[in-house]
């Protein structure tokens, strides 16, 4: 039976919503709705993890398939994809006319596989990745990345817009998670990157924290390059962005050098030289650093 909190005051004129999943970001989902007016079913294998929002103003669904029944527009937001498919798999109410919004982090693939249930079974699928914290949904510090249905998302944007910032990124649904997987392992490669010169740094006996703070600095300089780079590969057309890889490989060398000699990771440089002079060998040494994107692709 639905449970609901007595003396609940606020709009219920707005879309009702159900929310499966109240873990740290599911909460924060059926918290921001509910805060906006919305009439929102919320449901967790954990019952007592509804107590709260029930508290706020939600009704609390036994089953998922209650919580399925109680709104055309449901959210799922679990630990994993596995638990995606376990909890929808016990879904026996009817999905018909149904807007399925996932935002559970999970693979390109994965997200097809959903869209193709969902679709078999009457509904309209969205996938949906959040770049942000639990604390900041519902704020301009949380960005969406959406993809699926067109018209779903069109339908609905006003409600995905009160969690924070959102963009569409195409009809494929695994467009959402390509976007996410990227921009999270670009922070990754760079973090890490920059893990392994502070250990050079170290090493070499200065001062971490200033150096660090001399490098944010210089950070400011390259999201124009990276537009750049962008738009080389788009075109095709290298200029020598970094200067020419001739230039550049004269320092490699030096590089990778320095870190051995200090006993410092020197993967990616060894990666970089290999790829610099293989382009240089190809007769494209007057081209710059995003031309090595042509032997990338080729791998």
């Amino acid at each position: 039976m639905t449970t609901t909190a007595t003396g609940t005051t606020g709009s219920l004129a707005a879309d009702p919503v159900t929310v499966l999943g109240l873990g740290d970001m599911g909460s924060a989902i059926a918290r921001a709705f509910v805060e906006r007016g919305h009439r929102t079913t919320v449901w967790n294998r954990t019952a007592s993890k509804c107590r709260p929002l029930v508290e706020a103003g939600a009704s609390a669904a036994a089953t998922p398939d209650e919580a399925v029944e109680a709104s055309r527009f449901v959210v799922v937001c679990l630990l994993d994809s596995a638990a995606v498919d376990e909890v929808l798999g016990s879904v026996t109410s009817s999905l018909a006319g149904k807007v399925l919004v996932n935002l559970t982090s999970g693979s390109p693939s994965q997200a097809r596989s959903n869209e193709r249930w969902a679709r078999e079974r009457g509904a309209e699928y969205l996938d949906g990745k959040i770049m942000g914290d639990p604390p900041d949904v519902g704020t301009s510090n949380v960005s969406l990345s959406f993809s699926g249905s067109r018209s779903a998302f069109d339908a609905h944007e006003p409600i995905l817009r009160e969690l924070g910032g959102v963009a569409y990124h195409g009809e494929d649904a695994g467009l959402a998670a390509v976007e996410f997987l990227a921009q999270v392992a670009m922070g990754y490669e760079l973090l890490i990157g920059f893990l392994h010169t502070l250990s050079v740094v170290h090493a070499e006996g200065v001062e971490v924290e200033a150096f660090a703070e001399r490098v944010a600095g210089s950070v400011a300089a390259y999201p124009p390059l990276l537009t750049m780079m962008g738009k080389a590969i788009g075109s095709g057309e290298y200029g020598p962005d970094l200067g020419s890889l001739r230039v550049q490989a004269a320092l490699m060398d030096d590089l990778i050098s320095h870190r051995e000699s200090l006993g410092v990771e020197a993967v990616r440089m060894r990666e970089v030289k290999e790829l610099m002079d293989q382009r240089i060998a190809d007769g494209h040494g007057g081209q710059g650093f995003s031309s090595l994107f042509e032997l990338l692709t080729k791998r």
